[in-house]
């Protein structure tokens, strides 16, 4: 069976959340923090990111938003397909989410990588925080002007990404409050019987 590779507090909760939404044939294995980085893994990813996705023929699928066109267009059916309007917009949803805003982490992240001094890394910190509420107004205003369910109007993967944004919020100095329609999406997302799901698989728990 397909295999989806999973960590806790990581964005793997994202395509963890698709396969339980669209219950595809895919076996969700949780890994404890630290084992990204054991051989037996980065025989599967050298990357030694999640998540992963290895398939019956050893073939091995990474990166978030890959992982969720697959699912889509693999086990989605009419719902998640990439051949409608709201298919598209969940391609550009996603690559903003992941090649922007979840880029923009690493300044939080792994601020040492980007400054050697503990004064330029506080300026990265800075920055960054910076640059992260200027994304979050983004996400809140796109999600408020759509109706505020749904990211896009209607559900999609891209709401699996932005839920783990929304959570990732809560190590920053910002505050969710600053954001009220993602602050609901939250919500919502923690109400949703394949979140709940998807969380208990990776160890976690709601934000409440």
């Amino acid at each position: 069976m397909t295999t989806l590779y999973t960590m806790p507090g990581t964005c793997s909760l994202a395509p963890n959340i698709a396969v339980a939404w669209i219950d595809a044939p895919v076996e969700v294995k949780a890994m404890a923090y630290g084992d990204h980085k054991k051989a037996e893994y980065l025989a599967i990813n050298p990357k030694g990111k999640v998540p992963a996705l290895r398939f019956d023929d050893g073939d091995v699928l990474t990166e978030a938003s890959a992982i969720l066109a697959w699912l889509g267009a693999a086990h989605g059916g009419g719902g998640f397909g990439r051949d409608t309007a709201l298919g598209r917009k969940e391609a550009e949803a996603l690559s903003y989410m992941t090649s922007e805003v979840h880029a923009t982490y690493g300044g939080h992240f792994g601020p040492q990588n980007l400054a050697e001094s503990d004064s330029a890394i506080e300026e990265v910190k800075r920055k960054t925080y910076e640059q992260l509420a200027s994304h979050y107004k983004h996400l809140n205003d796109v999600l408020a002007g759509n109706g505020g369910e749904w990211y896009l109007g209607k559900r999609s993967f891209a709401d699996t990404f932005l839920y783990v944004l929304s959570r990732w919020i809560e190590q920053t100095p910002i505050s969710i409050d600053d954001y009220p329609a993602l602050k609901k999406h939250r919500a919502r997302m923690e109400a949703d019987s394949g979140v709940q799901l998807a969380l208990d698989r990776q160890d976690m728990e709601p934000i409440g």
